[in-house]
């Protein structure tokens, strides 16, 4: 999922990367409703990309859209197998199985290409981007997720394609079109509107917390 955003972020925009991403958990919020109005809502969020990437202008970078949504279908398979993890270890010790696999999984890819290119300050980085992308972000939405109620959680999640467009403003200078800006409105709508319906009936209370998993908050509570 990582591997595959990086890629995509190299090529196209940052909130269009993260907006195109943010498809696969809300497809998969959408399908566990079990609701085919819930079904919608994807294809509401799926006009808000197209907005982002403004096919009709002719410069979209395939490639690029090709990764993130790579990394958007990574993300919706790793909610399914977080599930199933999570119903055999009870808070965050999950993280220390799945993040160690992930490790080694990105190191077939990275090794070969910082062979001779590291440095002592390369690798004090990496140490950084691994608490900072993978570890922290995991625990803190388990830890957040017992102390909010669901639809709180899963609205500001639904926010984060607009944080990745205030990121890439702010810090890569991408500044967004006015149609750019409704596409991203549009994604937010809807993933904010699927939180109503994407439910986990009768989850064992040890399931991995995950954006879209509502029922974790209620079964948190309860259990306190």
């Amino acid at each position: 999922m990582s591997i595959a955003f990086l890629a995509a972020i190299e090529r196209i925009p940052l909130g269009t990367a993260v907006a195109i991403e943010f498809l696969g958990p809300l497809t998969v919020a959408a399908v566990r409703s079990h609701s085919a109005r819930a079904l919608a809502w994807p294809g509401l969020a799926l006009v808000g990309v197209i907005l982002l990437t403004e096919p009709w202008a002719g410069s979209v970078d395939l490639l690029g859209v090709a990764f993130a949504v790579l990394a958007g279908t990574c993300w919706a398979v790793y909610i399914l197998l977080t599930q199933r993890v999570g119903d055999s270890f009870a808070g965050i010790k999950a993280l220390s199985l799945t993040i160690p696999v992930a490790a080694a999984t990105a190191a077939v890819f990275g090794i070969p290409q910082a062979a001779g290119h590291l440095s002592w300050g390369v690798l004090a980085t990496g140490v950084g981007l691994a608490l900072l992308l993978p570890v922290l972000p995991f625990t803190l939405e388990m830890l957040a997720l017992r102390r909010m109620t669901p639809t709180a959680f899963g609205t500001l999640m639904a926010v984060e394609p607009a944080i990745g467009v205030l990121l890439g403003l702010i810090v890569l200078h991408q500044v967004p079109a006015l149609v750019q800006i409704i596409g991203i409105l549009i994604v937010i709508f809807a993933g904010a509107a699927a939180q109503r319906d994407g439910q986990r009936i009768h989850a064992p209370l040890s399931d991995a917390i995950h954006p879209f998993r509502p029922d974790k908050a209620a079964a948190a509570q309860g259990d306190e």
